[in-house]
């Protein structure tokens, strides 16, 4: 009797590898054809003891981001790291470097998305003057330097927005870890940024350190 094999059967061991993977999942979760991949009893045993995620996703808590879903995953698959906005503190550089140095992973992904509310309550507060209170107001200043950015550019739309958040998001990684930068520049890894759409679900690549994702 014949198996049928999928990708989610063949671990990707480089970034490029990762990427297409991911790319590969979210084209069957547009096309409503997901296989919902190593979601079964014998997945979560032979995970019991170890893990080797392929991918870092670190993304928006945005309740329609689940990475898990739009990538078309399973248990094992990606270690993933949500905070509003998809913010950087120490916990999450902590955690990324983790994934990347113990764990083996070669791929960061930042995934960012359209009408994010973080990013709209910072563009609010850029406009008005006037920043929320509580711990609120630690996200919109970390997110901040990225709507000035888009904005000096011209680009006042709040997807620019978001889009610019992305990307400084994802080469902060790079200036703010070493153990980040050193992978990347072996070789071992790769860091992209990533827009979510959430109309029609696509996830479009709008950031990379290395130009061969751009033709992947």
């Amino acid at each position: 009797m014949s198996t049928q094999t999928t990708p989610a059967d063949h671990t990707p061991h480089t970034p490029l590898e990762a990427w297409r993977a991911l790319q590969d999942g979210n084209a069957r979760f547009i096309a409503g054809n997901t296989l919902h991949p190593h979601q079964d009893a014998q997945r979560r045993k032979d995970l019991a003891l170890s893990q080797k995620p392929f991918a870092v996703i670190f993304g928006c808590s945005d309740s329609r981001l689940a990475a898990e879903i739009i990538f078309d995953l399973g248990l094992g698959d990606t270690f993933v790291i949500r905070t509003a906005g998809q913010v950087i503190d120490n916990a999450v550089l902590g955690s990324l470097e983790y994934a990347i140095e113990v764990l083996g992973t070669p791929l960061i992904m930042v995934l960012g998305h359209d009408s994010c509310g973080a990013v709209t309550a910072t563009k609010d507060s850029v406009e008005s003057g006037e920043l929320p209170r509580g711990f609120q107001r630690d996200l919109v200043e970390r997110i901040t330097p990225s709507v000035l950015e888009a904005k000096r550019a011209g680009d006042a739309d709040l997807q620019d927005m978001v889009v610019e958040h992305t990307k400084q998001t994802a080469a902060r990684l790079l200036d703010h870890s070493a153990a980040i930068s050193d992978a990347v520049t072996r070789g071992d890894a790769a860091v992209i940024g990533v827009f979510y759409h959430l109309a029609d679900g696509k996830a479009e690549l709008v950031y990379s350190n290395d130009p061969r994702f751009q033709d992947a």
